[in-house]
């Protein structure tokens, strides 16, 4: 059975996918994994993986170049290096925790491979969702999606037609979108 070839989602408007173009790759969830689990180098990335080789390079290469990592040299003969997580890198973290919990939750009946230990408070903890304004704990049933400003005409009527079509309800209530709430979306992206 041959490899399927994934098909690039480069040409759509939407920040998951574009976040899938760098990050969507088999085994660089894992890559990313693995080092903020402390494998810094090739080898100790490579051992901890059981990854080949080609594979390994194909997606650090592909994380330098996108900014989520760089290459910093420990050793020059042979040259050596390490692979360190930038700013853009480190923003991963929530993803990784959320990721893990789901698995944890649903994936996992003997329990959680792994924990995270928040070394601030010593405690184990779980990666949540909550809203950066108020702090409470937010689920697809209590917020809603709107067309941002760089949505275009395109992306406010992909929102508003999908809102049309949720199949996620709000306590019994339908998605709350509202025609004036459009118009005002539909405005500031134009």
């Amino acid at each position: 059975m041959s490899a399927v070839k994934r098909s690039s989602v480069a040409h759509v408007n939407c920040s998951i996918a574009q976040s899938l173009e760098i990050v969507g790759e088999w085994w660089t969830p894992l890559v990313l994994r693995s080092i903020f689990m402390g494998h810094q180098r090739f080898e100790s990335i490579q051992s901890d993986l059981a990854i080949a080789r080609n594979i390994l390079s194909d997606r650090l290469g592909t994380l330098v170049d996108h900014g989520v990592l760089t290459k910093v040299r420990y050793c020059d003969r042979p040259e050596r290096y390490e692979y360190r997580l930038t700013p853009m890198g480190e923003d991963l973290f929530g993803v990784m925790a959320a990721l893990m919990a789901w698995g944890d939750r649903w994936l996992a009946p003997e329990g959680a491979p792994a924990t995270i230990v928040h070394d601030t408070c010593g405690a184990p903890t779980r990666a949540q969702v909550v809203c950066a304004e108020c702090g409470t704990e937010m689920t697809a049933a209590d917020c809603t999606f709107v067309a941002g400003p760089g949505a275009g005409r395109h992306g406010v009527r992909r929102v508003l037609n999908a809102s049309r079509t949720s199949s996620v309800t709000r306590r019994g209530h339908s998605p709350r979108w509202t025609a004036s709430s459009m118009r005002t979306a539909s405005r500031s992206a134009s």
